[in-house]
């Protein structure tokens, strides 16, 4: 481990999308561990704040990493993101909230400092952890799967001029069949979650799932804002492969709240489940 300058954390923009999300630095606080966000992390809603895939995929490597056993595995895990995720320092922390034999409740926060040297808890985790069995002889999945990743494929982000960057120049999203309703893409992180570390199954969902509501947005960003609240992701299979598919669809209420619903894949078929409750307000037009 290796700590950095200020400078190193505000990367600059020409290193946005090429950098790992996080780089780990020395921690200062017993049972934490202390990173620095990369410029690769930035969301296209404020140069401040983090996209909201860079934390639920740290988040998911601190429960992974927590009190691990063999033949049990994440199935379900929740983010609640309790304010933005700033784009410097940052500290994470996991712990088993309820311990079981065959099912297991795992906790975990991203912890960022404040400008009065205090620290404020701005995203958690609970997950569900649950011991494998062999159910082989009666596997089912109820989505049909995606068509397979095409050579090429270019995606309408529907982000206007000049938001294409940090996170979003991080991913490769390449476009599939869709439809009225549903949009579907697959997508892989071209970057490392933390620096030198391969990224594992379980990690590369949360990696890249958050995109949903970028991919399924109806509504124009510079006329309207739709940030989401949480995200839950409910698991049946790990993923085989570096690719993920993203089947998309958004619903919007009357009352300023929205729903991002999707199917994810993997190339062998659907593995589970992604949802984003969404705040949709009407932007202030001069």
């Amino acid at each position: 481990m290796h700590d950095a300058t200020a400078a190193d954390t505000a990367a600059s923009e020409d290193e946005a999308g090429t950098r790992a999300y996080y780089v780990e630095l020395e921690p200062v606080r017993e049972g934490y561990e202390r990173y620095s966000a990369s410029a690769s992390t930035i969301s296209v809603w404020a140069a401040t704040m983090q996209h909201g895939a860079p934390p639920s995929a740290l988040l998911a490597r601190a429960v992974e990493r927590c009190a691990p056993r063999v033949g049990t595995r994440v199935a379900r895990l929740t983010m609640e993101i309790l304010g933005p995720v700033p784009v410097g320092e940052i500290e994470v922390r996991a712990w088993i909230e309820r311990p079981g034999k065959r099912v297991e409740l795992v906790a975990a926060e991203l912890v960022a400092p404040q400008p009065d040297g205090s620290a404020r808890v701005v995203a958690k985790a609970a997950a569900w952890r649950i011991a494998t069995s062999d159910t082989s002889q009666v596997v089912h999945t109820a989505d049909a799967p995606l068509p397979p990743v095409p050579e090429t494929g270019e995606v309408n982000w529907g982000l206007p001029e000049g938001w294409d960057i940090g996170y979003v120049k991080s991913v490769d999203l390449r476009g599939v069949d869709s439809d009225d309703i549903t949009r579907r893409v697959w997508v892989r992180p071209r970057v490392e979650v933390v620096e030198g570390e391969q990224i594992s199954p379980l990690v590369r969902v949360f990696s890249v799932a958050d995109v949903a509501n970028g991919v399924g947005a109806r509504l124009d960003p510079t006329h309207w804002t739709f940030l989401n609240t949480d995200l839950t992701i409910d698991l049946f299979r790990l993923p085989v492969g570096e690719w993920i598919g993203l089947a998309v669809e958004t619903s919007i209420g009357p009352d300023g709240v929205g729903l991002c619903s999707t199917v994810l894949h993997d190339a062998q078929g659907p593995i589970g489940r992604c949802l984003q409750i969404l705040e949709v307000r009407a932007r202030e037009q001069r």
